[in-house]
């Protein structure tokens, strides 16, 4: 079984939490589905889960090449050579790190509003890129934005291989039929 999964803001991509914070559990009441991959309480956006731990594994490990798409509000507007160095790649305290492709699009025309909203400074420029990476290291695209200059101000996984959060509001999920990601 395979579960498609709209992460709202603020909530946890796991089913406990000691500290009383939202979690999958509030969401999903699908026994024995675990999240293939995480998503960090701040980011929003498409959790696969799943009862297969071998599609589990092909899913969350970076040797697998699962392409992850994120939507990311940044402050600023970059000029192409900011795009260009994260995909040439950035230098992070874990490592270096690289996306398969970077490029600035328009604001999501299905986008959901985020509660709370993000903070709106008139004196300062924001626009949204797509970035897609390969693996999925702790707070990834928020490292690699900062990097070179664009703080992640909201942050959208969009795909995960194949499977996408399109039609699917904050907090809601649906079965899908398990396919091979790419």
């Amino acid at each position: 079984m395979l579960i498609l999964l709209n992460k709202p803001f603020r909530v946890l991509s796991q089913f406990r939490d000691r500290d009383g914070r939202p979690t999958l559990a509030d969401f999903v009441d699908v026994p024995g589905v675990y999240p293939a991959g995480r998503l960090d309480f701040d980011s929003e956006g498409l959790l696969l889960l799943t009862d297969d731990g071998r599609q589990q594994a092909r899913i969350s490990q970076p040797r697998s090449g699962t392409r992850k798409t994120y939507w990311a509000q940044v402050e600023g507007v970059p000029p192409p050579a900011q795009l260009d160095e994260l995909v040439s790649g950035v230098k992070l305290k874990d490592g270096p790190a690289r996306a398969v492709s970077a490029r600035q699009i328009e604001a999501p025309a299905a986008l959901w509003e985020r509660d709370p909203p993000i903070r709106y400074r008139a004196s300062v420029p924001d626009s949204w890129l797509e970035i897609v990476l390969t693996e999925g290291r702790n707070r990834q695209v928020r490292r690699m934005t900062a990097a070179v200059g664009l703080p992640t101000l909201r942050l959208i996984r969009y795909a995960i291989g194949e499977w996408t959060v399109d039609g699917l509001a904050p907090g809601e999920w649906r079965k899908a039929t398990a396919r091979r990601s790419s």
